[in-house]
């Protein structure tokens, strides 16, 4: 889908004395859709006959240059006061002795939205999906979609979020795996969107906040496909030298830095962790490190890491077969940090950011490691191996030694790693874990507003108890009582020398069911974040 901006300087509807020539201007564009927000209390005057006694309201001029469309919408019942309704009305022969040249405009109702000073995007993002879900699987291909007129319901200063949410959502309903990879396209029934081009109109009053918001939801779009598209692969085809080459190919396109370092390069680092868990497989690790250099030079750089492992059998401690194929989503904290830096870049963020994704198999073979075995991490912590299925933490810890070198403002590590996450939070937070104050304040306010919430869990030094080994610095596993958390207080360990935060994305990173495939998370989260840092 194609996002772009048009500006009409003095186009205002809350302003009485331009409210007439102000829709006569939109209405003379030439659009499949004219999208259009209305409060209650619009449609309250409206209906009494209030508007028409007095100054014309929004909904009464609007009938007028629509020769009563609206007027015969409201007797037989189309048009409510109801948040999120929405209310489609198509082209008369009257419309066009008006000069319309939209082919429809599409009505959706705020309710009492614009009377409240909550400061949610809760209520705004009903009202846009329920717009987008207007817009789409019909013939309109292109709609323009007034901006201020959706702004009443909250400050001025709320349009950017506004308006990032709802090409957020747009992309997100646009999105088709199959039309993406078209040599993945296994389904006939994979269809590009109907809706081909929205476009953000706004006047002086909100020009420049819009025109940036929609060059940042453009980029966060690409992003989210991007880390789905990676999600959604087949393990057969997005090996971690895939997910390696993807993101060589991405410095071909921005100015993103790329390394990406093998076998040998690994074992220099002293990484026996990481090396443990690649055993098992035949196909070789990947180290990669992407680097935008966005931010002044020396300036602490923001660190992402993401866990990569393409498929996961569990190794010698099986998973059960039941859905094992959904373990190719075990990469998803890899592919959330490709996805954020390749949007991060696009945006020119004036920011450092380094995104490190550790990549590599977990399988079963005579070469696997064994559950009771031993290692040696890159810190020098020996861990005790209770437990194969625990692979995430194994190349996670490596990766968060070896980022001490970039003496990081903040670390950020993602990943799908426990199923424990999953009991806790079911699969609408994230887990979040961190003993740093101001990183959860952040890191919570970026989740509200792009809607790809958080929680946060505990990391008490008391759960570091469960993870003592009698053979080792630290078992692996700290057993089934609180494990997502005893996952992150292993990881913690490896963090001490920088501030940081653990997300486990296990029950938001996709979808199982009908509806399966990759969601895209914690994209939208991370780059909120940056950009709030910025």
């Amino acid at each position: 889908m194609h996002f772009s901006t048009k500006i009409f300087p003095q186009a205002e509807l809350g302003n009485q004395k331009s409210l007439k020539s102000s829709l006569n201007t939109l209405l003379a564009q030439a659009t499949d859709c004219l999208v259009l927000a209305y409060s209650k209390a619009d449609l309250k005057d409206f209906g009494s006959g209030k508007a028409a006694k007095a100054k014309l309201g929004l909904l009464a001029e609007l009938d007028q240059l629509l020769g009563g469309s609206i007027s015969n919408a409201n007797i037989v019942g189309d048009l409510d006061a109801k948040q999120a309704s929405v209310c489609v009305l198509r082209a008369e022969k009257s419309w066009s002795a008006n000069g319309v040249k939209a082919k429809r405009v599409l009505l959706v109702s705020l309710g009492d939205l614009h009377l409240s000073n909550d400061r949610s995007l809760t209520a705004y993002s009903k009202i846009a999906r329920a717009a987008l879900k207007a817009l789409s699987g019909s013939s309109i291909e292109n709609a323009l979609w007034f901006i201020p007129s959706f702004s009443l319901a909250h400050h001025a200063s709320f349009i950017a979020d506004e308006v990032r949410l709802t090409i957020q959502y747009a992309g997100d309903q646009a999105y088709r795996f199959g039309v993406r990879q078209p040599a993945m396209k296994f389904k006939v029934k994979d269809h590009a969107d109907t809706l081909k081009h929205l476009i953000f109109a706004g006047n002086n009053a909100c020009s420049k906040q819009l025109k940036d918001a929609v060059i940042q939801g453009i980029a966060m779009v690409e992003g989210m496909n991007l880390a789905k598209d990676l999600g959604n692969l087949p393990p057969n085809i997005c090996t971690p030298t895939y997910l390696g080459k993807t993101a060589q190919s991405l410095s071909k396109k921005t100015s993103l830095k790329v390394e990406v370092l093998g076998r040998k390069q690994i074992e220099a680092l002293g990484m026996g962790s990481f090396l443990s868990v690649t055993q098992g497989s035949d196909t070789p690790p990947q180290f990669i490190v992407m680097r935008h250099q966005g931010g002044k030079a020396g300036e602490a750089p923001t660190v992402l890491v993401g866990k990569g492992i393409t498929f996961d059998t569990g190794g010698i401690s099986l998973k059960p077969g039941e859905a094992m194929d959904e373990m190719k989503y075990d990469m998803c904290g890899a592919a959330s940090v490709i996805g954020t830096m390749y949007a991060a870049a696009l945006m020119k963020l004036k920011k450092n950011i380094i995104g490190v994704v550790p990549s590599c198999e977990n399988m079963p073979s005579g070469s696997a490691t064994r559950p009771g075995d031993i290692v040696k991490s890159m810190s020098g912590q020996t861990i005790e191996i209770l437990n194969t299925d625990a692979e995430g933490r194994l190349i996670l810890c490596d990766a968060l030694t070896y980022v001490e070198r970039f003496k990081p403002k903040a670390v950020i590590d993602v990943a799908t790693l426990t199923g424990a996450c999953i009991i806790a939070l079911g699969h609408v937070h994230s887990g979040l874990f961190s003993d740093d104050e101001d990183l959860v304040s952040a890191l919570t306010k970026a989740g509200q507003v792009s809607l790809d919430t958080v929680w946060r869990l505990p990391l008490d030094a008391a759960y570091h108890e469960q993870l003592k080994s009698n053979f080792a610095d630290v078992a692996n596993i700290g057993g089934r009582p609180a494990g997502s958390v005893t996952a992150a207080c292993f990881l913690s360990r490896f963090t001490e020398k920088y501030k940081w935060a653990h997300l486990d994305i296990a029950g938001t990173a996709w979808k199982s069911g009908a509806a399966k495939g990759s969601t895209g998370r914690p994209v939208p989260l991370l780059l909120n974040y940056l950009l709030e840092q910025s």
